[in-house]
């Protein structure tokens, strides 16, 4: 994916690791955090128009706080859990 890496919980995707930097999962229950901290979508150019993610970049502070890194993971999880598409029964 875009020459990075994912970071799963399970099967469930929850971030990502372009270029050395690190993403989480974002929605309404983390984006805040996310943006009281300035931090920036992971974005791409797709031919002439500018694509924007749900995957922004995390504070560089959290590196070296796993224990809060893990709380921003947790919430990255449930973002991602509650965006999973139910899966159709076996008829």
């Amino acid at each position: 994916m875009f020459g990075g890496e994912g970071i799963y919980a399970g099967d469930v995707m929850i971030g990502l690791v372009l270029a050395d930097r690190v993403y989480l999962k974002t929605g309404d229950l983390n984006r805040v955090d996310f943006l009281a901290e300035a931090c920036e979508p992971f974005s791409y150019q797709r031919g002439k128009k500018r694509m924007v993610t749900s995957y922004y970049e995390v504070p560089d502070r959290l590196l070296d706080d796993p224990e809060e890194f893990a709380v921003w993971g947790r919430k990255a999880l449930a973002v991602a859990m509650a965006a999973r598409k139910p899966r159709r029964k076996p008829r």
